[in-house]
């Protein structure tokens, strides 16, 4: 136990300091070219989005970029409200479409019915509970313009009440974007976030967009870096520049939080990217031995050393990597608030775990097969 222990958190402990070095070396872009000359088609699938729709347009209508290089297609994923009224009195030539279902995977085949009317090469993705900045595709704009890239991510933060619920989001959520820089650093990219995604339209042809992906219902991100980064590994980058951060919610009840990572969780078995499956089964097995150890630690209270070792090493590892990204989003960091989160985490994350081994998972109204 001592041994297999001591190897699990060797190995964590090796994974988080490789990504706070990766971290270090994504230089932040935030110096503008002010003559643009990328046209971009801004992609935004909806169902039933009326809640959140007013302040996604509201950004759009402030985004500083010429009208005539960029368009915006909201794709309708058969919504029963008022989306597409809102949609449609917009007044920044936002269009409308159907979106063509062909799969298990709503989003994909949104994305993929955009894609085929868009006009332009560039593509960005976002959703529909999203705000995005007025130098968005600015900042873009400037970032092609300076690197040969085939796609870029971009940094993604939640805006949340104080509420513990929505503040362990932020945390956890952070955690994994702060992951994500640190994996672009390290010239291992795994992880990306299609609220805040861009990439050549012809390289998305080039290597059949979606295709060995339909049957999954989310990684529409994902799986398109896996196969963009496999052919063109140096032209694969982070963008980390506040003047691209696109803000979104955390899930407001447990359920919903539930339903969201088995939904994330979901696509994991069909990773083909050895290093992303060598950190989920890493980070999986730390999070799996804390548990453990916790409630032997119920039958065994001599084993409180060596909890307190494996959580103290997590936490402060955890909150090296965290606190970069806090500082660089120029946020507070609640060192009460993440040692609560970061408590939680472990049992969360199995949870999670064990509620993901059920064959089907309600998102968003619909229930999804795994």
């Amino acid at each position: 136990m001592i041994i297999t222990s001591s190897i699990i958190i060797l190995l964590y402990s090796f994974i988080i300091i490789l990504f706070i070095i990766g971290y270090r070396k994504v230089a932040i872009c935030n110096r503008l070219i002010e003559t643009s000359q990328t046209k971009f088609s801004i992609i935004i699938p909806f169902r039933n989005e009326e809640k959140n729709l007013t302040e996604l347009l509201e950004s759009l209508a402030q985004l500083n970029y010429p009208k005539e290089q960029f368009e915006i297609i909201f794709v309708d994923d058969d919504s029963t409200d008022n989306s597409v009224q809102l949609i449609t009195e917009f007044q920044n030539h936002a269009i409308v479409i159907k979106n063509n279902r062909m799969s298990n995977s709503p989003k994909k085949d949104a994305i993929k019915t955009a894609i085929n009317q868009a006009q332009f090469d560039w593509i960005i993705t976002t959703d529909a509970d999203c705000i995005v900045p007025q130098q968005w595709l600015q900042t873009f704009d400037t970032f092609i313009q300076k690197h040969p890239s085939k796609l870029i991510a971009a940094p993604v933060k939640y805006t949340a009440k104080k509420t513990f619920l929505e503040q362990f989001q932020v945390f956890d959520f952070l955690s994994l974007q702060a992951v994500t820089v640190g994996g672009f650093g390290i010239r291992k990219p795994f992880l990306c976030n299609g609220a805040n995604l861009c990439y050549h339209k012809p390289t998305f042809f080039e290597i059949n967009g979606f295709e060995g992906n339909e049957d999954i219902a989310s990684g529409d991100d994902i799986f398109l870096l896996e196969k963009i980064s496999e052919k063109y590994p140096d032209e694969v980058h982070f963008l980390k520049s506040t003047n691209a951060l696109v803000i979104t919610k955390p899930q407001t009840t447990f359920r919903d939080l539930i339903s969201q990572r088995i939904r994330w969780a979901a696509k994991t078995s069909s990773y083909k990217n050895s290093f992303a499956k060598f950190i989920g089964i890493t980070v999986f097995l730390m999070n799996l031995l804390i548990v453990l150890l916790c409630f032997l630690f119920i039958f065994k209270p001599h084993l409180w050393e060596i909890l307190l070792v494996f959580l103290a090493v997590k936490l402060i590892l955890d909150g090296l990597l965290i606190k970069k990204h806090y500082y660089f989003l120029k946020q507070k960091f609640s060192t009460l608030n993440f040692i609560k989160s970061s408590l939680c985490y472990p049992f969360f994350s199995m949870f999670v775990a064990l509620s993901s081994f059920k064959s089907n998972y309600n998102w968003k109204g619909r229930q999804f097969k795994k």
